[in-house]
């Protein structure tokens, strides 16, 4: 068995403990990304360790650049071979992908031929769920959207990007464009120098809560001891947004937080206004519909949004959530109850699940 191959398997605290040892075994196995440079690295990357609570797993280096996330220029993590046959196959699926980005939709058919018909496309296609975590056409999309915001940037103007990167019409944009950039594709254009974000910084019975939106929702929620740090981290996340500390514009959504951490408001009914792919949309979506005061596990998750294979990307995606509380990742455990990671910490979400069950409606 090789190391690729174990990956698949592996929690995402022993993944981290591989990229702190700097371990070469599994080198092609994963890559990990950190979301406040940007970066993906390879685990052997001999650059300086982030903290854990900024980094994200992914098993491809093209799924992190689907995410947004660009290769280490020092580690090359893209040139790695991976030892597993299903991962190859995978790598090579989505270089095709890439590669016609711009062209017309590619099917499952046309897709497997590409790649030297070394699977069926029905075989292509569980390996692409089970170890990319999305479809290849929800790949192709994502990377589409990628292409769009590197256009944009050159370019300037929605129209010429919208056909260089294969988007039939500007309504297709605008209709990707809220998931996706998080603003509107001409804003993007802009940089968004001119968006503004509110945040306040509150005690809470699980420490220090910061709350951060824009006119249209809420984009972060976290969780600490250092208001200084939250704050920083939000800093790092929004570089170019105005950011401004005012509680007052965002008291309503405090509030309801801080009530529903004393369970005097169970469900939760919040805007939210975050980027995500394909397949985080999917996960963060079901997690907002576990009952308060109830767990559920990866697998139960990934059986959920159709993906029944995938409860490492369901992990990964737990662990990239920018809105703890608002998108309850800490209800989702490991198969046989262990409480799993959490981005805000494991203690933290220990104490949330156990006020939650003592809170709940039903609860004597």
């Amino acid at each position: 068995m090789t190391p690729t191959t174990v990956a698949l398997d592996l929690s995402p605290e022993r993944r981290w403990q591989i990229v702190l040892a700097r371990d070469r075994r599994y080198d092609g196995a994963f890559v990990y990304a950190v979301r406040t440079t940007g970066i993906y690295c390879r685990p052997s990357c001999a650059s300086r360790r982030p903290r854990r609570g900024v980094v994200s797993f992914f098993p491809i280096p093209e799924a992190a650049e689907q995410a947004g996330f660009r290769a280490c220029r020092r580690c090359n993590p893209a040139a790695v071979h991976a030892p597993d046959p299903q991962v190859t196959l995978v790598r090579d699926a989505c270089r095709y992908l890439d590669a016609h980005a711009a062209d017309a939709p590619v099917n499952l058919r046309a897709l497997s031929r590409a790649v030297g018909g070394q699977a069926t496309p029905q075989r292509l296609l569980r390996a692409f769920r089970r170890i990319a975590g999305v479809t290849p056409r929800q790949y192709l999309d994502a990377r589409r959207v990628g292409r769009f915001k590197h256009q944009l940037k050159a370019r300037k103007r929605v129209s010429p990007a919208t056909y260089a990167a294969g988007f039939g019409s500007s309504s297709r944009v605008y209709e990707r464009a809220d998931s996706h950039l998080g603003m509107t594709p001409a804003s993007y254009a802009r940089g968004a120098p001119g968006v503004e974000i509110r945040y306040a910084v509150v005690p809470s019975p699980l420490g220090r809560l910061l709350v951060a939106g824009t006119s249209r929702g809420i984009c972060q929620v976290s969780l600490g001891a250092d208001a200084a740090l939250l704050a920083a981290d939000l800093r790092a996340e929004f570089p170019a947004a105005e950011l401004r500390l005012d509680r007052a514009g965002i008291g309503r959504w405090v509030t309801a937080l801080l009530r529903h951490l004393d369970g005097q408001e169970p469900h939760l009914d919040l805007p939210l206004d975050i980027r995500a792919t394909a397949f985080q949309r999917l996960v963060w979506e079901a997690l907002r519909k576990i009952p308060y005061g109830s767990t559920v596990s990866y697998s139960e998750v990934a059986r959920a949004i159709g993906r029944p294979r995938a409860a490492r990307a369901v992990a990964a995606a737990c662990a990239s959530n920018p809105a703890a509380l608002v998108i309850p990742c800490h209800r989702v455990v490991r198969t046989g109850g262990d409480l799993g990671g959490y981005r805000w910490g494991a203690d933290r979400k220990r104490r949330l699940l156990e006020r939650e069950a003592a809170t709940r409606p039903d609860a004597e």
